[in-house]
């Protein structure tokens, strides 16, 4: 069976995003997005627009990245788990599978925030966090 190679999403606000498929992993990535070629998105995988992602970044999947959230390089978002508005996953930062960040949340490099994990709006997170 073919996969469609666009969906489109309809917003509260009634817009209209066009998704494309990413080449590596099939992942839907909105048109207004940046994400480089050698980065992986997983095929139900959610990228919205304004997102950046990085080289060597994985976005699992059934995770969504929300609108003007950065990626960095080699950084690791788990499966399921949700990136907040204009936040910032930081080079080679591991964001753990069904964690939630809120907007603005600000992931330093290298960070490590473990599974089930969910961070509040605007928290800067150094080093590691344990599951909540």
């Amino acid at each position: 069976m073919r996969r469609k190679r666009h969906e489109e999403l309809e917003r509260d606000d009634g817009t209209v995003v066009r998704y494309e498929r990413h080449p590596n992993g099939d992942g839907l990535v909105a048109v207004g997005a940046d994400v480089d070629p050698d980065a992986y998105i997983a095929q139900t995988a959610w990228i919205d627009p304004g997102v950046r992602v990085l080289a060597g970044a994985r976005v699992g999947g059934h995770a969504w990245v929300e609108d003007g959230a950065v990626v960095g390089h080699h950084a690791r978002v788990g499966s399921h788990s949700h990136i907040g508005p204009a936040a910032k996953i930081g080079t080679g930062a591991k964001v753990g599978h069904r964690a939630r960040l809120g907007a603005r949340v600000v992931v330093e490099e290298g960070a490590v925030i473990r599974p089930e994990s969910s961070i509040s709006d605007g928290t800067v997170v150094r080093g590691y966090v344990p599951a909540a």
